[in-house]
């Protein structure tokens, strides 16, 4: 299963969804505190700013911090769940939940994929730029970035809302 919110909403949705994994997408400086129990082989944490592309002063999602969140979530997929979140959960963490379902379910139509995002989360605006790094590591031949940009921006918002992505459901949109 694979989770998805905001920080504000990070300690709740520990509690309610007990994900085995969390990746957090945060900007630098963030300090994100998790508590005691979660192991820290099962907490990644990725920093670059909510940007779509390399601006002075500020740090771009590169490559790098994409090969790092697959590596990261591909075993979760298979024996655990993964909660993913970043500052206002509509940005980073909407791509990175369109990605890593991108990448678990590979014959999957990335489209039925973005509109399925957008069904679940209304605001979900995926971070283009690592949406297309992800696109071309996952040789997608530009159809996650296609789709994405298709899907346009969602509904405005300060913050997104908690949802949850069930790979088993995603599979009938094959």
């Amino acid at each position: 299963m694979l989770h998805v919110c905001p920080l504000s909403r990070l300690e709740d949705t520990l509690s309610s969804a007990s994900p085995s994994h969390v990746l957090s997408l945060v900007s630098p400086g963030t300090e994100v505190n998790l508590p005691a129990k979660t192991k820290p082989a099962h907490h990644l944490v990725l920093k670059f700013n909510d940007i779509a592309q390399a601006r002075d002063g500020l740090l771009a999602p590169n490559r790098t911090h994409v090969e790092r969140m697959l590596d990261f979530s591909r075993d979760v997929a298979h024996k655990g769940s993964l909660l993913v979140h970043c500052w206002a959960g509509v940005s980073r963490s909407t791509a990175a939940a369109y990605v890593i379902a991108c990448s678990t379910l590979p014959n999957t139509d990335e489209r039925a994929l973005a509109q399925h995002l957008r069904k679940v989360s209304p605001v979900a605006t995926p971070n283009p730029l690592l949406i297309s790094l992800a696109d071309t590591l996952l040789h997608r031949n530009g159809r996650m970035i296609q789709s994405i940009n298709e899907l346009g921006r969602g509904a405005d918002t300060f913050e997104g809302n908690q949802f949850s992505l069930d790979p088993a459901a995603l599979i009938e949109l094959a």
